[in-house]
């Protein structure tokens, strides 16, 4: 027996960064997806395609969870847009989608922001539901927020750094 629990949010983030630093930093799946927390592997599959497995969630020795989803990813250089979609493998429990939009701000800075909504497939019985489910999105936007100040400290690296170098 398992149940579902949706997620869905909305960041946003303003940087000195140029728009083009900040998507040529997102458009690297690879590179951006290094900072996303507690990831295990996250595997290019060719054409786009990228499947993420996360750690374990465990207590002891017991693993009660691990999640495993793939996506496909377009990038558009002119709409400074990142964006992916589910395409399901054999194994995953999870789907996800969601976009990077980056936009100018104020002439100088760049807005960044992330939008992404998924489901997750939980192997517990229907009646833990109401007990684990806040829990689950409690602990995935835990990692969205650390996701996103990870990318926060990236970006100011990055503008401190081209600032030494001008």
């Amino acid at each position: 027996m398992s149940f579902t629990v949706g997620i869905e949010f909305e960041r946003s983030i303003t940087t000195t960064l140029d728009t083009r630093e900040v998507y040529s930093l997102l458009a690297d799946v690879a590179r951006s997806g290094s900072f996303f927390p507690k990831v295990e592997r996250l595997e290019g599959r060719g054409n786009g395609v990228w499947h993420w497995v996360m750690e374990k969630i465990a207590i002891g020795d017991h693993v009660l969870q691990q999640t495993f989803y793939t996506c496909q990813y377009a990038s558009d250089p002119e709409q400074l847009t990142v964006t992916w979609k589910p395409c399901s493998e054999d194994g995953d429990n999870a789907m996800v989608e969601g976009s990077w939009h980056i936009t100018p701000e104020d002439g100088k800075n760049s807005r960044v922001t992330l939008r992404s909504k998924g489901t997750l497939t939980v192997e517990f019985p229907g009646f833990l539901e109401f007990l684990l489910a806040p829990l689950i999105r409690y602990e995935f936007e835990s990692m969205v927020k650390r996701y996103i100040e990870n990318l926060d400290q990236e970006f100011r690296r990055l503008g401190s750094e081209g600032a030494k170098n001008s």
